[in-house]
C-alpha cells in the first residue's frame, strides 16, 4: 500500500478507470453475443442490425482506448464475414 499521497490517488485513479474499461469490455461482448446467436438463428435481417449496433460499440470502445485499432479492425473484419455466410 503507499504511504505517499499521490500515489494513493494513482491506486484509486486506476481502480476506477479499470472498472469502467470492464464495463466497456464487458458489454461489448454482450453485443458481439446477441450477434452471434442471431446469426446462428439464419434471420438476417436481425443479424445486420446486430452488427450495425456491434460495429458502433467496437469504434466507441476504440475511441476510449479500450480497444486498439487493428484489433477493433480485426474483430469487425471476422463479424463482417460471419454476418455474410448467412446469405450465401
Amino acid at each position: 500500500m503507499p504511504n505517499i499521497k499521490s500515489a494513493k490517488k494513482r491506486v484509486k485513479v486506476i481502480k476506477t478507470k479499470s472498472l469502467r474499461n470492464q464495463m466497456i469490455k464487458s458489454a461489448l461482448k454482450t453485443y458481439i453475443k446477441k450477434f452471434e446467436t442471431s446469426v446462428t438463428a439464419g434471420d438476417k435481417a436481425v443479424a445486420t442490425e446486430n452488427f450495425n449496433l456491434v460495429v458502433k460499440k467496437i469504434d466507441q470502445a476504440v475511441a476510449k482506448g479500450v480497444l486498439k485499432k487493428n484489433t477493433a479492425a480485426r474483430k469487425k473484419s471476422r463479424l463482417a464475414h460471419e454476418l455474410n455466410k448467412i446469405g450465401a
